[in-house]
């Protein structure tokens, strides 16, 4: 063999090699698939509304798990936020690539655990407040996603309430007292009741509820409405405290059109489910390589109120026709 075809030869392995080491790398970084962790507070089995509405959000994207994307989701089971540390953590640990968070308690422990894994938050509180984000144009670090404003409606609930059932103004307002942001809504509650001359009875509802003898309390205390403050306790109790607020016949508010599904007589809120879908959106650009920092925390734009005329007529109700003309959903 002369020296030019044994030169032309070591050429072609040279370029074998090379084209070996660039292609592996490249071929096991294409067989990655991206981890997309979320944390919920519900049960594998009865996961929520919400819940569903962003997997589905994810599918409507294409992401299908074991395919082209592993869902890492886990589930508290029922067991409140004493889980919640383990099961932050625990995807935290598995470095997945996104994390999606729908309660602030969980925002704030994924703040202290990770500052380089991006995170989608859905929070009922504003998170610049709270000190989560810098600002919501440009929230900075590894956190982004949606502020739902529940605490801002409070005023606008008891003003609606009031109107569509002229009874009294003697409202009860349930809520866990071992929730940061039960107890801020309290707050919000207390302001805008004072405001608007309504005389407002907080009563706690300890985990687990005992809703039984929570609703002898709002009888004790002559109650003509009742408004419910969400959290993760009494959200799994939905159709509960809807159907004890139906046998006393009181009037009820709630923060989400999925206990007036569940048999409550309305809610005022943002389209939560709208929002869960949307997450999806956010977690579909982080993975495509948008920075958490340079998404803007959104905030609703549209706001729902929900009427269940099936429950009016239940409780002995008549909606007054300035009420009704304004609701954006009516169950009938």
């Amino acid at each position: 063999m002369n020296s030019k075809l044994k030169n032309q030869n070591a050429g072609f392995a040279l370029a074998a090699v090379l084209f070996l080491a660039l292609w592996a790398p490249a071929r096991a970084q294409q067989g990655k698939l991206p981890r997309i962790g979320y944390v919920s507070s519900n049960s594998a089995a009865s996961p929520g509304p919400l819940f569903e509405a962003f997997v589905q959000g994810l599918r409507d994207l294409g992401y299908v798990d074991g395919k082209n994307a592993v869902f890492e989701f886990r589930f508290a089971e029922g067991a409140g936020e004493g889980r919640y540390p383990e099961l932050v953590n625990e995807l935290v640990n598995l470095n997945v690539d996104v994390l999606v968070l729908p309660t602030i308690e969980m925002v704030r422990l994924a703040k202290r655990a990770t500052a380089s894994i991006p995170c989608v938050m859905i929070v009922s509180e504003d998170p610049v407040f709270a000190g989560l984000v810098k600002s919501l144009a440009r929230p900075g670090g590894n956190l982004t996603g949606f502020a739902r404003l529940q605490r801002q409606l409070s005023g606008k609930r008891l003003e609606l309430l009031t109107e569509a059932a002229p009874r009294g103004t003697r409202v009860a307002l349930l809520y866990d007292p071992g929730s940061r942001t039960a107890l801020n809504g309290v707050k919000e509650y207390k302001s805008a009741a004072q405001s608007l001359k309504i005389q407002l009875y907080p009563i706690e509802v300890e985990s687990p509820p005992d809703l039984e003898r929570v609703f002898q309390k709002v009888s004790a205390k002559h109650a003509t409405q009742v408004v419910t403050i969400t959290t993760q306790v009494l959200f799994r109790r939905q159709k509960e405290i809807a159907a004890l607020a139906n046998r006393h016949r009181l009037p009820s508010m709630f923060e989400g059109g999925t206990w007036v599904e569940a048999g409550g007589l309305m809610s005022y809120s943002s389209d939560d489910r709208e929002i869960f879908r949307r997450a999806a959106t956010y977690v579909d650009k982080i993975l495509k390589g948008t920075k958490p920092a340079d998404l803007p925390v959104e905030q609703p734009t549209r706001f729902e109120f929900v009427i269940n005329l099936k429950t009016a007529k239940q409780i002995g109700l008549t909606i007054p026709p300035n009420v009704l003309a304004r609701a954006d959903r009516v169950i009938k």
